[in-house]
């Protein structure tokens, strides 16, 4: 009997700490960039294309979209940042972006939102008098079409972005 139990109880918990035995159609992903004493950390869900179009459709251009799937998107930093003209005080953020067409505004907003959107509305959760940064930066259109959506960090020219692609759209926001 105590087998049994023991047995239950770590089913249990792996199936908490692993969302189930079914695979997440948007699965998390937590990426980091270390350099120096910098470190910067991103953790999102990853929606897939699955044969959809994405901007102006799934993702409406001019309304905030929760950058991502699920759990609202989180950034944080252990150092203050410039982006843009702006500062970005050491800590831990929620991102949101604005996507259009030609450029999109990426938000970083201080306040901590367990969900991306309300459940009732499907409207994200965001609440404009917590953001701390807002830049735009412009879309680049690609020539290979990105399944699921990807964040990462970009420092190959030795200048840092925060990159975002999916579908055939990337963006770059500069961190220096």
């Amino acid at each position: 009997m105590a087998i049994l139990i023991i047995v239950a109880v770590g089913i249990f918990v792996y199936s908490y700490l692993n969302d189930g035995f079914q695979k997440r159609k948007s699965p998390k992903k937590t990426v980091s960039f270390k350099v120096d004493d910098l470190k910067l950390e991103v953790f999102y869900n990853r929606p897939s294309k699955r044969g959809r179009e994405i901007f102006g459709a799934l993702v409406p251009y001019n309304e905030v979209w929760r950058t991502g799937a699920n759990e609202a998107t989180t950034f944080a930093t252990n150092k203050t940042l410039k982006i843009g003209t702006d500062s970005l005080n050491a800590g831990k953020y929620t991102l949101w972006t604005i996507p259009n067409d030609t450029a999109w505004q990426v938000i970083f907003n201080s306040k901590q939102y367990e969900w991306g959107v309300d459940h009732e509305t499907l409207k994200a959760l965001r609440e404009p008098k917590y953001d701390v940064v807002n830049v735009v930066v412009p879309v680049e259109k690609i020539d290979n079409t990105v399944e699921q959506f990807t964040i990462a960090f970009d420092n190959s020219t030795d200048n840092l972005f925060l990159t975002m692609a999916w579908d055939n759209v990337k963006i770059e926001v500069p961190l220096k």
